[in-house]
């Protein structure tokens, strides 16, 4: 090894690798500090999506941090992306996950896979922030099995009609009237071909004739300061226009997306563990039991040390799985699964480790704590449940075992 590359290596940051990445992370820090912890705990108990704020990411850029400058983006990668997740997620990550609804599941998604027309028309209001948008995949009956979906969309001279209904979309809504999001990029199968359900992506908008919000899904474990709702598509008319791609386009649209999608969601995971060690941590610091510091007694040691170690570990893997990520293409299907599949469960188990160093303050809103232990157990089961990840994980071993040899 030459002393070039030594010192090259050395220099080296995975978690901040260029001073762009470095100024986001400042930046987003800032922000988080200023404005995204005084109001958390008050819109969680009052389950409000606090759009004003969201409003506000649009002016840091962050709305469309994938996206080409062109269309308004801050034309950055998956990287910046992890990074703007963790810091969202160290205070608030019901809020965070409406920024990722938007930002990852609508805006790269689309920016990815539309026409350059329709990237003109919809990206600069989407990357500003004077739309909101959403994703709309799962149904009341279907999770997982996406083909299994029962939303259809049927092309009738100028326009597709759609029929359907979809279920926990993040963003559906945007308030207790039943605003819908602005736009609502939507899968509903256009036919079939070799006995399998072909999907087709639409870009659907409020005023859309035969579009609604069904029902605000309330009384949620966690996540409460992000708004779910039910969408109902009755003879839904949407133009021609606004397919997405082709018809029979989208299982390779949510295959690249998913990618993304996993990622960002196990760097929440990131924010919502660092977050509780730092509130364990200065509690038995600080808090002392007969005589000593609870940090003395080997039992609190053990909460404050493993989940220190489990939290490097996944921060580790999820930077360099963000660091290999194309956002263009598919291609990184076994680490996007497998950063969700340990970081999710890593956060959610931190953050209970964190209630029991506190004990009874642990168990109140007060501390933070016991928010985001409510928060870290809907990241096992959105954007692919712990199973899936487990069967895609070993589908792709076995048909590549020499990924273990890199």
């Amino acid at each position: 090894m030459t002393e070039s590359t030594q010192v090259s290596l050395k220099n080296f940051d995975l978690y901040n690798p260029t001073e762009e990445h470095g100024m986001l992370r400042e930046t987003v820090r800032s922000f988080v500090k200023s404005e995204v912890e005084p109001q958390a705990l008050e819109h969680d108990r009052k389950e409000i999506f606090n759009l004003p704020l969201f409003r506000k990411l649009g002016d840091l850029g962050l709305l469309g941090i994938t996206v080409s400058d062109q269309y308004g983006g801050s034309g950055m990668d998956a990287l910046a992306a992890v990074i703007v997740h963790e810091e969202l997620s160290y205070s608030d990550p019901g809020f965070c996950l409406a920024y990722l609804a938007h930002s990852m599941l609508c805006v790269n998604n689309f920016a990815v896979n539309a026409s350059e027309e329709m990237k003109k028309k919809y990206l600069p209001k989407l990357c500003s922030g004077e739309w909101v948008g959403a994703m709309a995949m799962s149904e009341p009956a279907v999770g997982t099995d996406v083909l299994g979906m029962q939303t259809t969309a049927v092309k009738q001279g100028d326009h597709y009609v759609l029929n359907g209904r979809k279920m926990w979309i993040t963003n559906g809504t945007l308030d207790d009237n039943g605003t819908p999001a602005d736009c609502v990029l939507t899968y509903a199968k256009t036919g079939e071909k070799n006995g399998r359900a072909l999907i087709s992506t639409f870009m659907v908008e409020k005023g859309h004739s035969g579009f609604s919000v069904g029902q605000k899904i309330r009384d949620k474990t966690g996540m409460r300061a992000s708004n779910t709702a039910e969408m109902v598509y009755d003879n839904c008319k949407v133009p021609l226009a606004n397919l997405v791609g082709h018809e029979g386009d989208s299982m390779l649209h949510m295959m690249r997306n998913l990618e993304l999608e996993r990622l960002t969601l196990a760097a929440m995971s990131l924010g919502i563990a660092k977050r509780s060690l730092d509130v364990m941590n200065k509690y038995a610091t600080e808090r002392e039991a007969f005589g000593k510091p609870l940090n003395f007694f080997g039992q609190i040691q053990h909460y404050i040390a493993q989940s220190y170690a489990e939290y490097m570990a996944c921060r580790a893997y999820i930077y360099d799985t963000a660091r290999r990520l194309d956002l263009n293409k598919e291609g990184n299907r076994m680490d996007s699964d497998g950063v969700k599949l340990v970081a999710t469960t890593m956060g959610k188990n931190v953050a209970d480790r964190a209630i029991q160093v506190l004990g009874g303050y642990g168990y109140v809103g007060e501390y933070v704590v016991e928010r985001l232990w409510r928060d870290a157990k809907l990241l096992e089961i959105g954007g692919g449940t712990l199973e899936a990840h487990h069967k895609n994980i070993t589908r792709d071993l076995a048909k590549n075992p020499g990924a273990l040899l890199k």
